[in-house]
């Protein structure tokens, strides 16, 4: 349980983080992120989410964080850290939003998450509980992942550091509605190559990419093999895919390029 008038979890289960970032499993950064959440609290459950984004890419974790966040149990803390201002001015965050507590840089990675929820944000710059020595090329060691075990203990947000407002910094640009068509663009590529979109799913008649008509469908082999079209994805937006195909090389598909779905 959580008491919510001080942001306190109170587990009655193990307590459970989810990691988030683009560090890849290559130079171990990862799991001595690990290693120091578990030195404050070895009764930790660790999740991995995602450590394959973009690097530098902000956006793309935050589409990350948005789709996946609402799986996990009520006060998961995520830690994420998709973080190119490592070292600079942007505050270091911890934070809590409806069910579910947030530490990482204020940069927008969570933005979209925090949106979808739409509950008060309770926000805290991070300013005690990190590692005594801070190297500032690596918060997500040094500062987050120690915020993040001392959190899971039970310690308050608001010893954490001073509250703060939670200002929405991620550059989204949201789709338009022009009449019976919205207008997007493709925004990522998961691993299959297909081609998400900023287009929210809904019930849409057909589509269109690059001037030509394409159906939209309800799953991947409706369709012939090859022949592309639109379906309502994993992320909760729409992709455009071709079945047991690659979209984004057969087609050489480029972030930003303009899709349009029809609602009559």
């Amino acid at each position: 349980m959580e008491d919510k008038a001080l942001g306190i979890i109170k587990h009655s289960v193990r307590p459970i983080v989810g990691l988030l970032t683009d560090f890849g499993t290559k130079d171990g950064f990862v799991g001595a992120m690990k290693g120091v959440m578990l030195s404050i609290n070895p009764e930790l459950q660790l999740v991995d989410i995602s450590h394959q984004v973009e690097p530098f890419n902000v956006l793309e974790g935050a589409l990350l964080l948005k789709a996946h966040y609402r799986y996990f149990p009520e006060n998961t803390i995520f830690v994420c850290v998709v973080d190119p201002g490592v070292g600079s001015q942007r505050e270091p965050l911890a934070l809590r939003c409806g069910k579910y507590f947030f530490v990482g840089p204020h940069n927008g990675i969570f933005d979209l998450a925090l949106k979808d929820i739409k509950e008060n944000i309770f926000a805290y710059k991070i300013e005690r509980f990190t590692l005594p020595r801070i190297n500032e090329t690596f918060h997500g060691r040094d500062v987050f992942a120690p915020v993040a075990g001392h959190i899971s203990k039970g310690t308050p947000l608001e010893n954490v550091g001073k509250r703060i407002e939670y200002k929405f910094l991620l550059d989204w640009e949201e789709p338009k509605l022009l009449g019976n068509k919205v207008v997007g663009k493709i925004i990522y590529f998961d691993k299959f190559g297909n081609c998400i979109t900023n287009i929210p799913c809904g019930n849409y008649i057909y589509g269109e990419f690059r001037g030509r008509k394409l159906d939209v469908v309800s799953y991947f082999l409706q369709k012939k093999e090859k022949e592309p079209a639109f379906v309502c994805g994993s992320f909760g937006y729409m992709e455009l895919f071709i079945p047991m195909g690659n979209a984004q090389a057969l087609l050489e598909v480029k972030r930003g390029e303009e899709v349009i779905l029809y609602t009559s």
